[in-house]
């Protein structure tokens, strides 16, 4: 019900606990922030205000200039000053009540990659972290940022209808599904088990979308963001679902490491629509790179010439489907070509 996320952060800059909504916020999974640390997420110019507000004074010991600032979390946690609870103000000091504006990583399609949000909360004892300090005693609780954190500009009346229908998945870098969001589970009917077992995941991508997938998939490689595309994804009761998509890439210590795709459900008339736009552009030749994509030398042996047939796509099905989803002039089931033999020519 809250326009917003709770974000509980520990004194050396460790998220202890975030909501799961931080999802509908920033786009990362509740799993792939908690117990990381939080200048991961925060702009470089708003990581030394974070810092400030994790101090029960204001008044935090500077981390040493020039330093790199995603170890800014980690130096701090192992040069963090442990305090007696009887040296800190009262717990119920509005002394140790905290608003502060911060600009956080966002992989949503309608940020700059960053979104502002106000932190609104108090500094409280985290207990029962049984920590011990170099000579084995038991460390006293120490305070955490326990915050509401909430975007700066409200959301638009359209905004909020049409979150309720976005989903995101989680992919590796060849685009294989890790993860799938509930409302995603229930647009395709897939278990987060099927997703994974299956490839790439461009058997789940309509033959005449994978190229166009394809292009942008490279142009997310290169420039860390897809842009819109539309495409039609097969669900569970092998039928087509249209959806609208922004892939992005996330960097762990400035290497890619996974994607995140938002995707929005379409009805077919906006699907079609967006078909007939793209089919005005001109497609890919064998010359510049079908071929390529294919991950094969042409013409395919044992494959009709598609300018000769027509129906090049059917009769490379059956062929799969004949030698156990394994053709016998075996293609790369990683490939474009592979992903499309292991679907069924029924679902078309």
């Amino acid at each position: 019900a809250l326009n917003g996320f709770v974000l509980v952060v520990t004194s050396e800059g460790l998220i202890f606990y975030s909501s799961h909504t931080i999802q509908d916020y920033l786009g990362f999974h509740q799993t792939d922030v908690m117990h990381q640390s939080v200048f991961e997420l925060i702009h470089t110019e708003d990581q030394q205000e974070f810092r400030r507000n994790l101090h029960w004074a204001l008044n935090p010991s500077h981390a040493p200039e020039g330093e790199p600032s995603p170890e800014g979390g980690k130096s701090l946690g192992s040069s963090a000053v442990t305090y007696k609870p009887d040296l800190l103000p009262p717990e119920n000091s509005s002394f140790l009540e905290r608003s502060f504006v911060c600009r956080f990583r966002c992989l949503l399609d309608n940020s700059s990659g960053f979104l502002a949000l106000n932190l609104q909360g108090r500094l409280k004892f985290l207990h029962g972290q049984n920590k011990r300090s170099e000579d084995g005693s038991i460390l006293p609780p120490q305070l955490a940022l326990f915050a509401i954190s909430t975007p700066l500009q409200p959301p638009s009346i359209l905004q909020i209808r049409t979150k309720n229908m976005i989903f995101r998945t989680k992919h590796k870098l060849d685009f294989t599904p890790l993860a799938c969001d509930a409302k995603g589970k229930i647009v395709l009917g897939y278990t987060e088990a099927e997703l994974r077992m299956c490839g790439t995941g461009y058997q789940f991508v309509h033959a005449a979308d994978m190229l166009y997938c394809a292009e942008n998939h490279v142009r997310m490689m290169k420039t860390g963001e897809s842009g819109l595309t539309v495409f039609r994804l097969l669900t569970k009761e092998n039928r087509w679902k249209w959806v609208q998509a922004n892939a992005r890439l996330v960097y762990k210590n400035g290497k890619p490491e996974y994607i995140i795709v938002t995707q929005r459900p379409l009805v077919d008339e906006e699907g079609g629509e967006h078909l007939r736009k793209r089919s005005m552009h001109l497609p890919f030749t064998f010359a510049t790179g079908e071929a390529l994509l294919y991950q094969s030398a042409y013409p395919l042996p044992g494959f009709p010439d598609p300018f000769q047939s027509k129906g090049k796509t059917s009769k490379s099905k059956k062929t799969a489907q004949t030698h156990g989803g394994r053709s016998q002039n075996s293609v790369d089931p990683s490939s474009l070509l592979g992903a499309m033999m292991q679907q069924d020519k029924a679902v078309y």
